[in-house]
């Protein structure tokens, strides 16, 4: 998954793919528990774009939305953000959040 910065991330939600978005923190436990799992997922989930976004670097990202709690991870269609999901998933709860979303 890539690491992305907000040009980056305001052109991929533009484009025709629904992007999935972890947003996360170096510090945070949780994400770091999260990532293998979003990491696998991406290669089961091909039609979307699986990407990840270091709120202590953009901070304007996290601002936008509303993101006070980490790890978070969205869902983005057409440019607009279709769902959320607060905290760490296991493999079965990612699984089921992106079936649902996507």
């Amino acid at each position: 998954m890539e690491s992305i910065n907000k040009e980056r991330f305001d052109e991929l939600i533009k484009g025709d793919k629904p992007v999935v978005c972890d947003f996360f923190a170096n510090w945070c436990t949780p994400c770091k528990m999260l990532a293998p799992v979003l990491e696998e997922a991406s290669t089961k989930y091909g039609d979307a774009v699986f990407v990840k976004v270091d709120v202590d670097e953009n901070a304007e990202l996290a601002a936008r939305y509303g993101i006070m709690s980490i790890p978070l991870v969205a869902v983005f269609k057409n440019g607009e953000q279709t769902a959320k999901s607060l905290g760490y998933m296991s493999k079965s709860e990612a699984d089921k959040f992106l079936n649902e979303n996507l």
